[in-house]
């Protein structure tokens, strides 16, 4: 079952980089307090996700924390050193936690798997963007195709 607006967001291991190396966080604790946005992508380095998705939040990050934004977050069903490298060629400093989904719990969580096995890619995220306020999703917009509804400037229209 997919996620809905006035829902929870479910509380699930993701993993994140740290100078020490990867960590377990749970997502209620990264995701469950302030405004937070999130968003996920199918894969890091592809093209849409580097050339679009990532790059659009990496541009706009002040513009969301002036709207009241307390984090940003990027979510992929890739490994922490995956996402770690595609953060730090997108400069994202600490603008935005990239998080890893390696085993795909919190996508299935969030009932927003992607069945990308006929382009070789597996089971991975649907794209999307989310508002979550205090751990309780207020918006969110999914991408069937394309990039379209989950982009930073689609998602600072509803902030």
């Amino acid at each position: 079952m997919t996620i809905s607006v006035g829902d929870r967001i479910p509380d699930a291991e993701l993993r994140t980089m740290t100078p020490d190396g990867p960590t377990v966080v749970k997502s209620g604790d990264v995701l469950g307090t302030g405004k937070v946005v999130l968003f996920a992508v199918p894969g890091a380095f592809t093209p849409g996700c580097s050339n679009v998705h990532l790059p659009g939040f990496v541009e706009r990050a002040d513009e969301l924390k002036a709207k009241g934004v307390t984090r940003i977050a990027c979510v992929a069903v890739n490994d922490p050193f995956v996402m770690d490298a595609w953060g730090k060629a997108h400069g994202v400093g600490d603008d935005i936690v990239m998080l890893s989904d390696g085993n795909g719990e919190f996508t299935a969580a969030m009932g927003l798997e992607l069945d990308a096995s006929g382009a070789g890619l597996g089971r991975r995220s649907k794209r999307y963007a989310a508002i979550v306020d205090d751990g309780v999703l207020t918006s969110i917009d999914v991408d069937e195709k394309g990039i379209d509804l989950s982009t930073c400037s689609n998602l600072l229209l509803k902030l």
